[in-house]
């Protein structure tokens, strides 16, 4: 039986936060402090093509700003 985070039969959601870091959730679990709602919900294959497609950079945006300069 697969977990809430990997069944593919589940509804989910991406989510972001202030570091412009996305994780993918299961609908059904409360969205937690620090971040928010940015696509879905949605089946797991339609959010994981999302991520990859919107978070090409897995560093930290502060981090990303500070090597930049």
């Amino acid at each position: 039986m697969a977990g809430p985070f990997e069944n593919d039969q589940e509804r989910y959601i991406v989510l972001i936060n202030d570091e412009g870091q996305h994780s993918l959730w299961p609908e059904l679990i409360a969205v937690p402090a620090g971040w928010s709602r940015s696509f879905g919900p949605e089946s797991r294959k339609s959010c994981l093509e999302y991520v990859e497609k919107h978070w090409t950079d897995m560093r930290p945006e502060s981090l990303a700003k500070a090597t930049a300069q």
